[in-house]
């Protein structure tokens, strides 16, 4: 085996462990994300049933009634 090819051989042997690397890593960012939106949808979710639940003991406003306004025809 010459020089240059045991040089190509660690070059690819270098680059597949790097490639290797970079692909757990991105795994491990992509993981933590999930978790991240997993914990703020939960987070959401007990807010919206917070105020639902809020929502359904309070007694709901009373209506108003919209005024009309009377526009002025200049004659």
């Amino acid at each position: 085996m010459t020089l240059d090819q045991a040089r190509q051989r660690a070059e690819r042997n270098f680059k597949r462990e790097e490639r290797a690397h970079d692909g757990r890593k991105a795994m491990m960012e992509y993981e933590a994300q999930a978790v991240a939106i997993r914990k703020r949808t939960a987070h959401l979710k007990a807010l919206r049933l917070a105020k639902e639940a809020q929502a359904q003991t309070d007694e709901p406003p009373a209506k108003q009634t919209k005024r009309r306004t009377e526009t002025r025809r200049d004659k």
